[in-house]
């Protein structure tokens, strides 16, 4: 029992190494790997991120003009970023 299982295993690997060189002398001919997987889940992710944050701005100035009627809006400051942050035109939201 114990030869037939080292036969088996000894054929085992030999056909494995018969198949990593058939494959290493194969893999510079083969066509290359597609980024439009890669591309669309990116783009994908894209614009889930723009479509959003465009509803949470949406929300952000439906609660505002609930409580103030008829005011103009303030930005809405960035919820992910902690950081400091200046705005060019416009009026820079109170820490809170």
């Amino acid at each position: 029992m114990a030869s037939y299982l080292w036969r088996k295993y000894a054929d085992y690997v030999y056909t494995k190494w018969e198949r990593m060189i058939l494959w290493n002398m194969v893999e510079p001919y083969s066509r290359p790997k597609s980024f439009t997987p890669l591309v669309t889940i990116y783009v994908a992710a894209f614009y889930t991120g723009v479509i959003g944050s465009a509803i949470t701005e949406q929300l952000y100035k439906e609660k505002f003009w609930e409580e103030h009627p008829g005011q103009a809006v303030p930005l809405m400051k960035p919820k992910f970023y902690g950081g400091p942050w200046r705005v060019q035109q416009g009026e820079v939201p109170a820490t809170q």
